[in-house]
């Protein structure tokens, strides 16, 4: 292979594309400057980085990083011969401005709908470019598909929503902030800012303020039914209520995201997960009023990996099997977390009366710092305004195993493993479990209707 050339790639390296981008075909690349960097090859996105790698046999159509430091990449004649493959369909760049968004505290929803609607009809690839340096305002928007080419929306400024709840529809479940819907080979990132601008909604909320009634407020940003979807390098805040919500959607990566809440608003979850199958979240952090990953109904094959979760209540799976309803997740990995400062670590909480199974579960390599209940499982969770009666049935918890779990507990009781008596949860495993009070105190363990083996150190231990 014969070296054609060695070019430093920045963001005036091409003047036609985008900030970060950088178009060309037949390549093999090398990177000798560690970044972020991503590729549009056939028919995926695949990331390089954020060490020096080289990637051969490429198609390749399109790059985009998130360094800002220059990038440097050699280019070599590979497998791939243009004269023998079909040309790489050219990328088209859609600015909002240019379809009349302002950014002067109007509602700059029309804007947006527009260049979607031009976007998602264009047979080339597009890129949808918010400018930094400005705030949008944008009243609940939907953006559906399915679109003819792949679509990248790069957020480089704010996105804020209204905080006057009126924008919203007086229906009693209020409809999402921003919702992508039935949408194939979506990446959105850019490093902006979406901002709920959730206080009024927190005020109002019949756990904050009990003489309100109970509804649901809206979610800042959800994707429905979206397949091969990569959403990274954003700041999420002060959400109405849950952050981000990925529901029935398929293939996807939620990375280096920050999201965050003050610790007394309520239902602020971070991410969310329903009926989602084939999923990685990484290298995010999550401080908000609830969950800062809640994994629920439908859902399987899911990793949650370098996680920093505080405040709020830990990484949690459920709650499942309210109302008396059936629910399953499976094959669920969490790894490399650290928790501070919240109300649990890692948990499942499920409700009396429910139906299905939660199993093949992983909590691992976890430290926790001044957490309650940095292990527990809960078949008996009950989130409710009017107490919860004793049932008979119960979501089936098995094939769980918690291992590397260490740190300081801020309750005396660190392990809680509480299990249906009729069902109970089998197969639990605790290894090299190290969980210690605060002044450096032995914890207790309490443990019922749970068949458990236990490796390694264990402290502290079922009895």
């Amino acid at each position: 292979m014969n070296t054609l050339r060695t070019a430093q790639i920045n963001r005036s390296h091409h003047a036609a594309a985008p900030p970060g981008f950088y178009q060309s075909q037949g390549l093999r690349l090398i990177l000798s400057t560690p970044c972020r960097i991503k590729c549009y090859s056939q028919s995926t996105w695949e990331e390089l980085g954020p060490t020096p790698v080289e990637q051969v046999g490429w198609r390749v159509i399109s790059c985009c990083y998130s360094s800002s430091e220059n990038v440097q990449v050699s280019s070599y004649d590979t497998t791939y011969s243009p004269e023998s493959s079909p040309a790489p369909s050219p990328m088209r760049v859609f600015t909002v401005d240019d379809y009349g968004a302002r950014a002067d505290g109007s509602d700059d929803r029309k804007a947006f709908v527009k260049v979607w609607e031009e976007a998602c009809s264009s047979f080339d690839s597009a890129v949808i470019l918010v400018p930094e340096m400005k705030t949008y305002l944008l009243k609940p928007v939907t953006f559906s598909g399915p679109c003819r080419a792949h679509i990248t929306l790069m957020i480089k400024g704010t996105l804020e929503a209204s905080s006057e709840p009126s924008v919203w529809s007086d229906e009693k479940d209020k409809e999402p902030w921003i919702k992508f819907k039935k949408i194939r080979n979506l990446l959105v990132q850019g490093g902006g800012t979406l901002n709920g601008n959730g206080h009024i909604w927190w005020q109002n909320s019949c756990k904050t303020n009990k003489s309100m009634p109970c509804f649901n407020a809206p979610t800042a940003l959800y994707f429905s039914e979206c397949k091969d979807l990569t959403v990274e390098d954003l700041k999420i805040r002060d959400s109405q209520q849950i952050h981000l919500v990925f529901g029935g959607c398929s293939n996807v990566e939620a990375s280096r995201l920050k999201i965050t809440a003050p610790e007394w608003s309520p239902n602020t979850d971070g991410i969310h997960v329903t009926s989602t199958k084939n999923m990685l979240i990484s290298y995010c952090s999550i401080g908000t009023g609830d969950d800062c990953i809640s994994i629920v109904n439908g859902s399987r094959n899911i990793k949650a990996t370098n996680i920093l979760c505080g405040p709020g209540h830990g990484i949690s799976i459920g709650s499942l099997g309210a109302n008396r309803s059936i629910a399953h997740v499976s094959n669920v990995i969490v790894e490399k977390a650290i928790l501070k400062n919240t109300t649990n670590g890692v948990r499942i909480k499920t409700w009396q009366g429910g139906h299905g199974y939660v199993r093949n579960i992983i909590f691992q390599d976890v430290s926790v710092h001044n957490v309650s209940n940095p292990i527990i499982i809960n078949q008996s969770y009950c989130d409710s305004m009017t107490p919860c009666h004793t049932q008979k049935s119960a979501v089936a918890i098995s094939n769980v195993l918690y291992k590397n779990i260490k740190g300081i507990s801020a309750s005396e009781t660190a392990v809680r493993l509480n299990c249906s008596r009729t069902v109970g949860c089998k197969d639990v495993e605790l290894q090299n479990i190290d969980l210690f009070w605060e002044d450096g105190d032995h914890t207790y363990a309490s443990c019922n209707n749970v068949q458990w083996t236990g490796v390694g150190r264990i402290s502290p231990r079922c009895t």
